[in-house]
């Protein structure tokens, strides 16, 4: 988590609008524990990690809504283990990730 806080500070300081995703549950198998975080910023660039595969992806796009104007959002990702690999998951399970601006 150091680095996605060093590389906050920084988008920060130069001028960049920040999301920040964090995962605060986990049900059965997921391949990063509550607590996790993820930043994304207006220029698109990303640091840290919630997750794997698709959800990524879902993450960045919802963060890039919330960077807009829309409202911090609670999102549920949740796939059954046999099916997990089929879509790019690294693991089946369940997460809820918070994703909100960042306001310093």
């Amino acid at each position: 988590m150091k680095d996605v806080l060093e590389d906050v500070e920084g988008w920060v300081e130069r001028g960049d609008h920040v999301a920040i995703a964090t995962v605060v549950a986990v049900q059965r198998s997921a391949p990063r524990p509550p607590g996790a975080k993820m930043a994304v910023n207006d220029r698109g660039e990303v640091s840290g990690a919630v997750s794997g595969g698709c959800v990524e992806g879902a993450v960045v796009e919802i963060a890039e809504q919330v960077l807009s104007g829309s409202e911090p959002q609670l999102v549920h990702f949740g796939i059954a283990d046999s099916d997990a690999w089929d879509v790019g998951l690294p693991c089946g399970g369940e997460i809820d990730v918070f994703v909100e601006r960042y306001e310093p």
